[in-house]
């Protein structure tokens, strides 16, 4: 019995350490046997020197910080607090995500850490008018893919569009995609799957959280000296541009092919008019430079400045400069 609750203490030690103590943070001993008290485990100061001594021959190690009264914290956490802060960024920058995610894994994340590294997290979170996602089926649609590419089969999906009302529609009339996946990709905010088409002899990437109905076909994956010598370093500089926007009201007349590309730089909410003809009005904040202009341009034609006229004109007189430089 009397080892049996020695067991429970020290597990109730090492969780008062995990969650309360940290490299900054540590308890006194009066406070480590409150702590064991509150959770209705009775212990003296020789007790917890000799389970000290027993976590730190697992590996587990608690350290004094040299002040009067002495402190105790846990010496080894999974992570630093800096490497914490990096996943809650990295989790909150996500666009592939929807909100609700990002909130349950930053959650997770805190978990990990002590109570005041959690309380540095929360007043560091800052999610207001951040693009996300609206699909919550993102990583279900990872598991599929990684079930495809582990069993060397091809998977099957459907996959969305902006349409000029900037709802998504399913391209083709729904059509069914049969394609082998090659690689899993993270691209300015965005999870890519890379495939190989047999049908265009060549490789393709897509937005997870625009394909839908995603499963393993029992078809073999394909097999070639493309796929094998896939490099998705290179993909990436080839297929995908970072571009950067600023503080000028901006009426874009944009085609439906062009639609895409304009709510993943702008967002689900942007304001949009649809004109009807094919083509929407697109009301955003951006930025009036060389940089916004070379977005533009990259579009030939399918995305147009409308106004304001004296953002128009300047944009003219950059093409013109563009020009001269060629003649």
């Amino acid at each position: 019995m009397a080892k049996e609750i020695s067991k429970e203490r020290l597990l109730a030690l090492l969780k008062i350490l995990f969650e309360q103590t940290d490299d900054q943070q540590g308890l006194t001993m009066e406070e480590i046997l409150s702590a064991l008290e509150d959770a209705g485990i009775s212990a003296e100061r020789k007790a917890l020197y000799r389970d000290f001594d027993a976590l730190c021959k697992a590996g587990i190690e608690v350290s004094r910080q040299r002040c009067k009264p002495v402190r105790y914290y846990l010496a080894k956490r999974p992570f630093t607090r800096s490497e914490l802060l990096l996943l809650v960024d990295a989790v909150q920058g996500s666009k592939f995500i929807t909100a609700r995610q990002s909130a349950s894994l930053v959650r997770a994340i805190k978990s990990l850490g002590s109570k005041s590294q959690a309380q540095g997290l929360e007043k560091r979170v800052f999610v207001g008018g951040r693009v996300k996602s609206q699909n919550d089926s993102v990583f279900r649609n990872v598991d599929a893919i990684q079930e495809a590419i582990t069993a060397k089969r091809k998977v099957t999906f459907t996959y969305a569009s902006y349409d000029c009302s900037a709802h998504l529609r399913l391209r083709n009339k729904g059509q069914t995609y049969t394609q082998t996946p090659v690689q899993l990709m993270y691209s300015d905010g965005f999870y890519y799957l890379v495939c190989f088409s047999d049908k265009y002899n060549d490789f393709a990437n897509y937005r997870i959280d625009r394909m839908r109905n995603i499963g393993v076909s029992d078809e073999r994956a394909s097999r070639n000296a493309a796929i094998a010598t896939f490099d998705v370093n290179e993909y990436e500089q080839r297929m995908f541009n970072m571009y950067a926007g600023e503080s000028l009201q901006v009426t874009l007349r944009v085609k439906e092919s062009a639609m895409n590309a304009i709510v993943d730089r702008f967002g689900k909410d942007v304001q949009v008019d649809d004109a009807g003809d094919g083509t929407a009005r697109v009301s955003v904040v951006v930025m009036g430079t060389p940089v916004f202009f070379g977005w533009v341009s990259q579009f030939e034609g399918q995305v147009v400045i409308e106004q304001p006229t004296s953002l128009r004109k300047t944009y003219a007189n950059y093409l013109r400069g563009l020009l001269e430089s060629y003649e």
